[in-house]
């Protein structure tokens, strides 16, 4: 059985899986200690969670004021026992057609931003020699997908291998990596119904429950996007192109 996780930090908390994640971890009993852009979204969600819940503004692109932020929540609460890499974005548009600001801004917040992310949750695990450093990579992670999502995928599977490496090298010892890998979840980012897109709460509670056990890595919701994975990776491309 894992050790209670009790000091939980998340990234991206103000809106979508970031604040469920909040609400269903606060309901559990743990203390929170919750970032994102919006601070004004963030003391609004405080203010309807039980417990104690920490609160700090916080842009990912912004690798001084993560370690600073992630270094005082340590200090505020004592230790952290969990972080919760989910802050990201989805913006982009094929590859050569004049999107690539926005193709940069999605590899400065999910790439970037979420090294920034590990790389201070890892500083601090590895001063407790205790931790478990969750990353919210998604199902793109598995394929290269067309059209504005091409570069999303990579960055997941960039986010995906770097969890893996970290993962690697702390082997044996008392910290703990997991990877998540989301399919269609209700969010800001797929705020539209579709056959595939699960309910934010039931999404996150499969979410929580996988967290909670501490595996590698884990398919949310379990059904259907396990028994798709083998078939996302094999898909041929004209397949995959007009699926997607």
């Amino acid at each position: 059985m894992q050790a209670l996780r009790k000091h939980i930090l998340i990234t991206g908390a103000s809106a979508g899986i970031g604040a469920e994640l909040a609400r269903q971890f606060a309901h559990r009993g743990r203390s929170l200690a919750l970032c994102a852009r919006r601070l004004p979204a963030l003391e609004e969600l405080r203010a309807e969670l039980p417990g104690r819940v920490l609160v700090k503004q916080l842009d990912v692109t912004d690798p001084d004021a993560v370690f600073a932020v992630f270094r005082e929540f340590a200090d505020e609460l004592g230790r952290l026992d969990r972080v919760i890499v989910n802050a990201g974005i989805a913006r982009g548009g094929p590859i050569g057609t004049g999107g690539h600001q926005a193709n940069r801004e999605t590899v400065e917040t999910n790439v970037l931003g979420a090294l920034a992310q590990c790389e201070a949750a890892m500083e601090i695990f590895r001063r407790q020699n205790s931790g478990h450093l969750v990353v919210v990579s998604s199902m793109a992670a598995l394929r290269g997908l067309p059209g504005s999502v091409t570069t999303y995928a990579a960055t997941k599977a960039a986010l995906s291998s770097l969890a893996e490496g970290i993962r690697v090298d702390v082997v044996g010892t008392p910290i703990k990596v997991t990877t998540i890998l989301p399919g269609y979840i209700r969010s800001d980012m797929n705020p539209e119904p579709g056959r595939l897109i699960a309910e934010t709460v039931p999404a996150v509670r499969s979410m929580v429950a996988a967290i909670e056990r501490e595996p590698r890595a884990a398919y949310v919701p379990p059904w259907p996007w396990r028994v798709l994975a083998p078939v996302l990776r094999h898909l041929p491309a004209r397949a995959l192109k007009k699926a997607t």
